[in-house]
């Protein structure tokens, strides 16, 4: 039906005849002349229809956008001074000579171009009309060669792709499953998988060596700007292998990715300690694009009369920490008040602060509610830790651990971004020495990764003291966000199941992974691996906020399609054949 894409015509086609197909993307009619952008997925191109062509110059004026159109006609370059520089087609257009009308369209909810401001739920309603805009379909363009690129690095390792179930059994993971209700096997389930973690682990039991899948992944889980119910993952798994080969393959992967795709050079992947990235950063996704840094001033503290300190910085459990923000003082006092309701979120009480005006002024150049229960040498040697310079601002957080980190980590990225320190480009990092476990409310123990972990110690000692168990664990963190996690796995029968029993599983972990403490005795050999988030790569690539942007029918953020009205109810028969009884308001029938 055509002969070119609109995008791939260019000067080199001038004085051909060519057959277009595509979708008003813009109508103008000048002084007798009808000029039609038509667009595909490939570009925008100029058709131009004078009343010469009676038939097709009426057609022409009968169009409007969105409709459908089959356009013929004779490339040639467009007039002197009317070149669009910024279009790939603009130095041409195709003189009109045959116009037909494949379809017509009613005017779209929204525009389809540069200028929508459409809000999100709009555009998920009507998203098939949202991914013709030639941003999505860049960002669907872009996703397609980030996948095609994975694939055939991985396969010129040698990595064979092998799909796995996604029907399988519900196993702890750290999120919610989705069930699948089994009309075959009354009362039971299948869930969706979270991840295809224990089937890759199964797949190197069997000796296949090196596997990848770019899989499916389910999660009921709250959501975020980069979290979907349902996302992709490149999950990767290799048998024979030590941390640092699974980290030297993601990185090269990686850097190959981003110089074929943007032609951006990654440079250094420095390697930080979990430790190391909460102490400086307060996360375990550092944006390292942004030079500020959490100090440790508990020692200073510890002797004050200043309650709000003293308290966290003799608690074990406690953290005193000061961040500078450099020119911070021209900060005002809704500014302030601003910042303490940001941290308000994060479950800090409050947000102190120190204005440097003079420096060499000593005390009288300071600033600040909270000196006056301070002693003056306790100030003077604050600043002079975080490397205060007048005009400066330096807050403070001081409570639990986890209170200070999470508050004052989001702070740094906060001030980061508000003071204009963030670096431009692409920042890339290592996080590893995982801690193996974290304990819950419930003063319990949960997994840090996953329970397929392999810790750093024997099994006598990691049910010693589970948590001085350190992880052999790797994230992959660019410009704050994590691009993926992996480990090394337990290939050992004995391990697993100390790691079940830390985890107080109990008759748990052989109903749920009996097969896996079956399969680990069968010459399990040493294997890792590690899985990327698609949408995030893609998401950082294409310098957006939001993997919704970057899939092309997401949920939202209370993890439902608006376009097709999903999820849904069933009907009555539906539920009985899968012995299904619906309680609470609004079900058709309670004894279905």
């Amino acid at each position: 039906m055509r002969s070119h894409y609109c995008g791939e015509l260019s000067s080199a086609n001038i004085g051909e005849q060519v057959e277009i197909c595509g979708w008003v993307h813009r109508r103008r009619d000048h002084g007798g002349v009808i000029f039609l952008d038509i667009r595909d997925r490939s570009g925008i191109l100029q058709v131009v229809f004078d009343p010469d062509t009676v038939e097709s110059f009426a057609t022409a004026d009968s169009v409007r956008n969105e409709f459908v159109l089959l356009a013929k006609g004779k490339v040639r370059p467009r007039p002197e001074g009317s070149v669009n520089a910024d279009m790939p087609t603009g130095e041409i257009e195709v003189l009109g000579l045959k116009l037909e009308i494949l379809n017509t369209s009613l005017t779209p909810p929204f525009q389809l171009d540069e200028h929508s401001e459409a809000g999100e739920d709009i555009r998920l309603r009507y998203r098939y009309l949202d991914l013709r805009r030639p941003e999505m379909q860049g960002r669907m363009r872009m996703r397609a060669s980030i996948s095609s690129n994975v694939r055939q690095y991985l396969e010129s390792k040698g990595y064979w792709e092998i799909e796995t179930p996604t029907l399988s059994r519900a196993t702890p993971e750290g999120a919610r499953d989705y069930l699948v209700p089994s009309r075959t096997h009354p009362g039971q389930f299948f869930a969706l998988p979270q991840s295809p973690q224990v089937y890759k682990q199964l797949l190197m039991m069997s000796g296949m060596d090196r596997y990848y899948q770019i899989a499916r992944c389910y999660r009921d889980e709250d959501l975020r700007a980069d979290r979907q119910p349902e996302f992709t993952q490149i999950d990767i798994e290799a048998s024979f292998v030590s941390q640092q080969d699974i980290m030297d393959l993601t990185q090269d992967m990686l850097v190959g990715l981003f110089q074929s795709i943007l032609d951006v050079e990654l440079g250094e992947f420095p390697v930080l300690s979990w430790s190391d990235a909460m102490r400086d950063y307060g996360s375990d996704r550092p944006d390292l694009r942004n030079p500020l840094k959490l100090v440790d001033i508990a020692d200073l503290m510890a002797d004050v009369e200043f309650k709000v300190f003293k308290g966290p910085a003799n608690d074990p459990k406690g953290r005193v920490v000061a961040l500078r923000a450099p020119g911070g003082v021209e900060l005002s006092r809704k500014d302030i008040d601003g910042y303490t309701e940001f941290v308000g979120r994060y479950g800090a009480k409050g947000l102190a602060y120190i204005k440097v005006n003079d420096l060499s002024a000593g005390i009288e150049g300071l600033q600040s509610p909270i000196l006056k229960f301070l002693p003056e040498a306790v100030a003077i040697e604050v600043l002079a830790r975080v490397g205060a310079q007048s005009g400066d601002i330096v807050f403070f957080g001081a409570d639990q651990v986890g209170v200070v980190n999470d508050s004052m980590g989001a702070l740094r990225n906060e001030l980061g971004a508000v003071l204009g320190l963030i670096e431009s480009g692409y920042r890339p990092c290592w996080v590893v020495d995982w801690p193996m476990f974290a304990q819950n409310k419930e003063g319990g123990l949960g997994a840090e990764h996953h329970p397929f972990t392999q810790p750093n110690c024997s099994p006598e000692a990691l049910l010693d003291d589970p948590l001085a168990a350190r992880a052999l664990a790797y994230d992959v963190v660019i410009n704050g966000y994590e691009l993926g996690g992996g480990s090394l796995r337990i290939h050992d029968q004995a391990m697993q199941a100390a790691v079940f029993e830390a985890l107080n599983m109990g008759q748990e972990a052989q109903s749920k992974f009996g097969f896996l403490l079956d399969a680990l005795q069968y010459g399990c050999p040493p294997h890792g691996g590690i899985a990327l988030g698609l949408d995030r790569i893609v998401m950082i690539m294409t310098n957006t906020t939001s993997i919704r942007e970057v899939i092309a029918f997401p949920k939202t953020q209370s993890a439902s399609c608006l376009m097709m009205s999903a999820p849904n109810s069933v009907d009555e028969q539906q539920l009985r054949e899968l012995h299904i009884r619906l309680r609470g308001a609004g079900v058709a029938n309670e004894d279905a």
